[in-house]
């Protein structure tokens, strides 16, 4: 016969088991690419930085508002400790680090003053959710599924490796951007929205 103990641990496992295959199942569902072209996004993933010799890797938090124009990515170390923060938005750039506060226009001259290499935040802005940026040409190159696989645009390319999705709209998971001697590689491990 079952305790009242053995019960209620039994109905916590069932409710719990249910609840995680909602989660699942609006995950799943928030995976897709909004159909505006500019929407709102944030995510928590890593990237990793190839240049030349040199190499580095990073936790990674994005959070982008393109209604109020404004982005925030905080580069974290393994234990969630920001390492770096770059704000933008319609007054400018911003980086700080280790104490460093650093100001520009763009967080492309920006991040070239304070970390010696270019982050094209602008055009990531698209490219990180499978989209071609506007005002400039691009090829890109897509599988049997309509998923982009490869972009050139800019001067860079754009590998995506996996996409949290089999749908031609589902949002990237991993790629990996080109230019010279410099190799960004992001991986996504939970997109928390994009919203219409």
């Amino acid at each position: 016969m079952l305790t009242l103990t053995r019960l209620m641990c039994c109905l916590l496992l069932l409710v719990s088991v249910l609840l995680s295959g909602c989660v699942n199942h609006l995950s799943m569902k928030t995976i897709q690419r909004s159909a505006q072209y500019e929407a709102s996004f944030s995510f928590n993933g890593r990237v990793s930085i190839k240049r030349g010799l040199e190499f580095s890797n990073a936790g990674l938090r994005w959070v982008h508002s393109p209604d109020e124009d404004e982005d925030e990515v905080l580069i974290l170390e393994s234990l969630g400790r920001t390492i770096a923060r770059i704000h933008r938005d319609v007054q400018g750039a911003t980086l700080e680090s280790q104490g460093r506060f650093y100001v520009s226009q763009d967080v492309e001259s920006l991040t070239q003053q304070a970390l010696g290499w270019t982050l094209p935040l602008t055009l990531l802005t698209h490219w990180v959710v499978g989209v071609p940026a506007k005002g400039s040409p691009a090829e890109v190159q897509r599988d049997s599924r309509n998923q982009v696989i490869l972009m050139r645009q800019a001067g860079w390319e754009i590998r995506y490796l996996r996409y949290a999705g089999v749908a031609a709209d589902s949002l990237p998971a991993r790629f990996t951007m080109k230019k010279d001697n410099l190799e960004l590689t992001v991986l996504i491990d939970e997109w928390e929205k994009q919203q219409q």
